[in-house]
């Protein structure tokens, strides 16, 4: 679901109201961002006909959509996310293509059991970090599946691999006091650390994880965005704007400068292309 960016490091927002509606709000951007590793995801989870799909941190639908018409009428997709802004978005949109099998619930995944369960398998998009009992959770996800059910995860690798985040998050930092943060607690780059995530999912009984390593280009602030309007994208739609409420003009203008002097070294004639990690995790239950 998230871009890394839209929960602030500096501790969990509330993706249930103000998190999910900052994302609705920019959901094309942060969907072209992401686009090349949903679709790595999408060809790494190798859908079949007539499954029965579980899609957690759906946000706008678009990777429950495309599940739907992978596995076909007699398969089914069910989307969960946790921001009914989001949620509502997702029905809409599946209404307007007229796609019969994905329904979709307004639910917390770490608790909820959503109506179809157990599903073949369960999907999640950077929908799995921000739990903030990843055990308790991930127990949860694994009684969403049926025995032997697979679950397949795309979470951001470390943070200096992915330098559009860490030297946003550096910038700031040079002009503003930013709290510690424990790199396991729910945000962007909880899972990581792969013995961590390892430990997290073999404690709520899945298998030992096939993982491979995605690298890619993100296109920061949407594709064909300028420095500038990719620094305004961190700084206003993401956490960032968290940490920047507040602050007074002449110091935010600094940093949105730094920002945008930072993304012009990755600037290309398709926008500002920055480098990014994420880890492709599959499991069964």
């Amino acid at each position: 679901m998230t871009d890394a960016l839209a929960q602030s490091p500096s501790g969990p927002n509330d993706w249930a109201a103000d998190v999910g509606a900052r994302w609705l709000a920019h959901i094309d951007v942060f969907e072209a961002q992401i686009a090349d590793i949903g679709d790595a995801l999408f060809e790494r989870s190798a859908f079949a006909p007539g499954e029965r799909v579980i899609d957690v941190g759906c946000g706008g639908g678009a990777t429950t959509i495309r599940i739907a018409e992978a596995v076909g009428p007699q398969g089914s997709a069910t989307g969960l996310d946790i921001s009914p802004a989001l949620i509502a978005e997702a029905g809409r949109r599946a209404g307007t293509l007229g796609i019969a099998n994905a329904a979709f619930a307004c639910a917390d995944a770490a608790a909820a059991m959503p109506e179809g369960a157990p599903f073949d398998r369960l999907s999640s998009r950077f929908g799995s970090m921000f739990f903030p009992d990843p055990r308790a959770a991930f127990a949860n996800l694994h009684a969403m599946l049926r025995p032997g059910g697979r679950i397949d995860l795309a979470v951001w690798a470390e943070a200096p691999e992915n330098p559009w985040m860490s030297a946003s998050m550096a910038i700031i930092g040079k002009h503003l006091d930013l709290p510690s943060r424990d790199p396991r607690s729910p945000g962007p780059f909880a899972f990581a650390d792969l013995l961590y995530l390892r430990d997290i999912l073999a404690d709520a009984g899945f298998s030992a994880p096939d993982v491979a390593a995605w690298h890619g280009l993100l296109p920061i602030g949407g594709r064909t965005a300028s420095p500038a309007q990719a620094a305004q994208h961190i700084a206003t739609a993401t956490g960032a704007s968290d940490l920047l409420r507040g602050v007074d003009p002449a110091t935010r203008a600094r940093i949105v400068a730094d920002m945008t002097a930072e993304f012009a070294r990755h600037q290309t004639p398709n926008g500002v292309l920055a480098p990014g990690k994420v880890w492709l995790v599959t499991s069964f239950a």
